[in-house]
């Protein structure tokens, strides 16, 4: 089997069409469309269905796609190894994140030890982000909370304390703390079911039986802090993550008795692989006090 022809097979499963991932290939829409037709008559199969401009996977292109992602990873990093005897000078490193704070913080620190690497990063929830690690879209993951599984490694990065924002207007926040127990009956305005910062808060809520207003519930941190900056209630967030703002104010709760966690996660297969090896080393030194 080809590898240019997996290439053209994957670059047209990314990009939903053969003119894009002719461009992304750098080739002619006709050369690409040729290798992905020999690798169907080489085969007997159809790897696309046609659904107006776009080319959708078939079946056997969906069963195919996560072993042509994997093929090409590997790919990747036999060139790397071969190509630089073992030394980092070059390649093309992918993350995965729930969120930009601690993934902008790692990749400053791998840019200054490996300059020559083009990093790029997916945003996404928690389960969208360990699909990509799962089918080699992405080669590490950054995720909020510990999920535990045989098929990755991981490493605890950093660990921060939720605390609240409030409104100037808000009385909370003439104050430096309040305790768990005055969020009972208070506006509070959540992040989506499933959310990590949303699931450790609502633990220990009902750990406490405190049962706040649930004012809202919001799908990202961005229009979540729109809303504290609006009035329409209080808000959480980890303590790293909090972006001052003149009509905000934040507030710790007393003891800090919810805390989120960041978690650098790998396939474990691939652990010690150059590229991934080389952020994991990055990313320990690169680790808060």
């Amino acid at each position: 089997m080809s590898t240019a022809r997996l290439r053209a097979f994957l670059a047209v499963a990314r990009h939903g069409s053969f003119s894009a991932g002719a461009r992304a290939l750098g080739l002619s829409q006709p050369t690409l469309t040729a290798q992905v037709q020999a690798l169907e008559r080489q085969h007997g199969v159809e790897l696309f269905v046609r659904r107006g401009r776009s080319q959708m996977l078939s079946t056997v292109g969906q069963q195919l796609l996560p072993l042509a992602q994997q093929l090409s990873a590997l790919e990747t990093e036999a060139y790397n190894l071969l190509h630089d005897s073992g030394q980092l000078v070059r390649g093309q490193l992918r993350l995965g994140a729930v969120g930009p704070f601690h993934v902008i913080e790692m990749v400053d620190a791998y840019r200054r030890v490996y300059p020559g690497v083009d990093v790029s990063i997916r945003i996404g929830n928690s389960a969208a982000v360990l699909a990509d690690l799962d089918n080699y879209v992405t080669d590490v993951a950054v995720l909020a909370g510990r999920h535990d599984d045989d098929r990755w490694a991981h490493m605890r990065y950093a660990r921060h304390p939720l605390i609240l924002f409030a409104h100037v207007d808000h009385p909370f926040a003439r104050r430096a703390s309040v305790r768990l127990a005055e969020l009972h009956r208070q506006p509070l305005l959540l992040r989506e079911a499933g959310s990590t910062t949303r699931d450790a808060l609502e633990r220990v809520l009902r750990e406490e039986g405190v049962q706040p207003q649930i004012a809202m519930e919001i799908g990202s941190r961005e229009a979540l802090r729109e809303a504290v900056i609006r009035g329409l209630g209080l808000g959480t967030v980890s303590e790293a993550e909090f972006i001052a703002h003149p009509q905000i104010r934040p507030v710790r709760i007393e003891g800090d008795p919810v805390c989120t966690e960041t978690f650098v996660y790998c396939l474990r297969e691939r652990r010690d692989s150059l590229l991934v090896s080389s952020f994991w080393e990055a990313a320990l030194k690169a680790q808060p006090a």
